[in-house]
């Protein structure tokens, strides 16, 4: 079985809201060894989480040798305040705040730093965001200054012109993407950066009712064109399925991103080669 290269352990993939209460006042280690066993039982042994604000992805890291996995972590992703982030992980308002905010990541133990650059999908309405992304300049000092103390880093990321930034930038490992277009995705390719489609908490909701079926199925198809396209161009794609979103379950859900990325045509050689890849640099 493939690794799971974008996971949440603070979430079960049913309710975020109640998922997170269980680590209110401290985190809750039996709620962490279950998802740990939900990834064991699916043969997965490689783990790279996208962090949170309670502690749960750095206790996930302490217990995962006992079941076989080798997981890393930011620790928390660091997002712009008033800007999306908060579901997991740390603000800042100042360059001086986001400085100290690396480098706690990295005293606490972070293999990597971990950046929200852009809003999500507002899947009610096809192609479109919660908000705009981050300015470019912001995105090169967030990226160069995680660099310039050593750690990779992973970007959360949505909208043509925020990716393109991002990628121009040198992050190190693009999640989500959607929205991308052609000469973003020639830029992904030259760049070799490893990028995470993401598919199973977009193509998960369809028929839950939750969001109207005709649009998640556009932002679903137009993300699986934009993945063969850039797997003519070469790109490097891994399998990263947000484990622990709503309807993406852990262990479950890796194996649903694997059916969505076989779909869209991506090759067990490019995701190996990908996964070695997220293994080497986020460490």
């Amino acid at each position: 079985m493939f690794g799971e290269c974008h996971a949440h352990v603070i979430m079960d993939g049913i309710n975020y809201k109640a998922a997170v209460a269980l680590h209110k006042d401290s985190v809750c280690e039996a709620a962490v060894r279950a998802h740990l066993k939900e990834w064991k039982d699916a043969g997965i042994t490689f783990v790279r989480d996208g962090g949170d604000a309670r502690g749960a992805s750095k206790k996930a890291k302490e217990l995962a040798p006992e079941y076989g996995i080798d997981y890393r972590t930011p620790v928390f992703a660091i997002h712009k305040r008033h800007h999306y982030g908060g579901i997991v992980g740390l603000p800042f308002d100042t360059w001086t705040e986001y400085e100290a905010l690396v480098l706690r990541a990295k005293e606490e133990g972070a293999d990597f730093i971990k950046i929200m650059v852009s809003g999500i999908l507002d899947f009610a309405h096809a192609g479109t965001l919660t908000e705009e992304g981050l300015d470019r300049e912001s995105i090169r000092r967030m990226i160069g200054t995680a660099h310039d103390v050593g750690m990779a880093v992973m970007a959360h990321c949505n909208g043509n012109q925020t990716c393109y930034e991002t990628l121009e930038a040198g992050v190190d490992s693009l999640e989500h993407g959607f929205f991308m277009e052609e000469e973003t995705l020639h830029l992904l390719a030259e760049k070799g950066t490893a990028w995470m489609p993401t598919f199973a908490p977009v193509g998960n909701l369809l028929g839950c009712g939750r969001f109207p079926d005709e649009e998640v199925q556009k932002n679903l198809e137009r993300q699986m064109e934009n993945v063969r396209k850039a797997m003519r161009l070469g790109a490097h794609i891994g399998l990263g399925s947000d484990a622990g979103a709503y309807l993406v379950p852990h262990g479950e859900g890796t194996v649903d991103e694997l059916h969505y990325l076989t779909k869209a045509g991506v090759t067990e050689e490019v995701l190996q080669q990908t996964e070695q890849q997220v293994k080497t640099l986020f460490k």
